[in-house]
């Protein structure tokens, strides 16, 4: 089932505006003990690894170019080119969403932008989870092997259905704590998720009723016009009721041999995307130890309680090695220190973990093709976002 998963622009919205994103701008004195405001931001903000498919972003891009809003503008805000939508495996932050949201409503002046978004999403097509759906017997069984592979569209997500008398109810628990009471999110999804689910069943499938958590002061009439059903918002969870007769509901496309191929291929990707999770696990052990100077691989392995050569071996299987990875989180640090702070830079040198400013100096433009003092004149007019490309 799709997922609205946030945008990958590959760590790019970690290092989103610490106004916007809710980061504690407290002065050093308001700091924990031994840390600096930087520090804080690098351990809240970079850290983040939960992280969602791009695809979703890519229906959204077209409904919103259908809608004729001025995705230039939004995609500019975000620090990126609007091609980057379409980057294979595109995996974006999950916290991105509450960025994203907010930079469509600003750019498009619509204050129901996601519940206007969701009724012009193009079905989600052509892949491995639609694929499970078809080629399964009923949407029943559909539904109940998509569960076993959410993560191939949202690490954040986690649904559940069951029976309630004559309904079915789906737990939409498809985003993290602040993300499942966005409002743009949560009305977008669900229209997304209704449309799919009508695409699978030759336009079969209707809602009994929805939850919201969300609160709505207004344009709840709105609401239950577009979605077709009664909806309550405020509620305990996000939840998606349906006539439980729809989970018998056969499949013309049911086939025994693909379904055990989908399957296949589908636990294939998860593997993938585990065999990646060690990137997340060096990056915060990094982040602990960058101020040392100690950040080695026979460090890092040590924390993790594995031999260097087993991380050397893990790192290579996820497409990586230890130096690619050290390098882009001091990148993607740096980039954020000079973008969204005033710290000098022989503070970001030693944030960053370099032991002189030329050896910094010499890195960031290699990287960048900019020095320091470049991209922070650059960065810093930026809105919402900086480029971390």
């Amino acid at each position: 089932m799709p997922f609205l998963g946030p945008l990958d622009l590959t760590n790019l919205w970690s290092v989103a505006n610490p106004a916007r994103s809710g980061i504690d701008l407290a002065s050093p004195g308001d700091c924990p003990a031994g840390q600096s405001r930087s520090q804080q931001i690098r351990k809240r903000d970079l850290m983040q690894e939960l992280r969602d498919a791009g695809v979703m972003l890519r229906l959204i891009y077209e409904a919103m170019k259908k809608k004729g809003i001025d995705t230039n503008a939004i995609f500019s805000r975000l620090g990126v080119d609007e091609n980057y939508v379409y980057t294979e495996q595109l995996r974006t932050p999950h916290s991105a969403q509450m960025y994203f949201w907010q930079a469509v409503e600003d750019v498009s002046g619509d204050p129901d932008v996601g519940l206007h978004l969701g009724q012009l999403l193009p079905a989600y097509k052509g892949q491995v989870l639609e694929y499970l759906f078809l080629s399964s017997p009923t949407f029943g069984e559909g539904l109940r092997r998509a569960q076993n592979y959410q993560r191939l569209l949202s690490d954040a997500a986690n649904t559940d259905f069951f029976i309630e008398g004559d309904d079915a109810c789906m737990v939409l628990d498809a985003a993290s704590d602040d993300v499942r009471r966005l409002r743009h999110f949560n009305e977008c999804f669900v229209l997304g998720l209704i449309t799919f689910f009508r695409s699978i069943t030759d336009g079969n499938f209707y809602p009994s009723r929805i939850e919201f958590e969300h609160e709505r002061a207004e344009g709840q009439d709105h609401v239950r016009e577009v979605l077709g059903c009664d909806v309550t918002f405020g509620a305990p969870e996000n939840r998606l009721y349906f006539p439980a007769k729809l989970l018998s509901h056969a499949s013309p496309h049911a086939e025994p041999e693909l379904l055990d191929l989908h399957e296949r291929f589908a636990s294939e990707q998860v593997a993938r995307l585990e065999k990646k999770d060690i990137v997340g696990q060096v990056e915060r052990i990094v982040a602990e130890l960058l101020d040392s100077g100690e950040v080695t691989l026979d460090a890092v392995a040590e924390r993790l309680g594995i031999k260097p050569r087993t991380l050397r071996t893990r790192l290579t299987e996820a497409e990586t090695s230890f130096n690619q990875v050290l390098a882009d989180f001091r990148y993607r640090l740096a980039r954020q220190l000079l973008a969204t702070t005033d710290e000098s830079i022989d503070e970001i040198v030693y944030l960053t973990g370099f032991s002189e400013p030329s050896t910094f100096y010499r890195a960031f433009k290699r990287w960048s093709g900019m020095t320091p003092i470049e991209y922070r004149k650059t960065a810093q007019g930026k809105d919402a976002m900086v480029d971390a490309m």
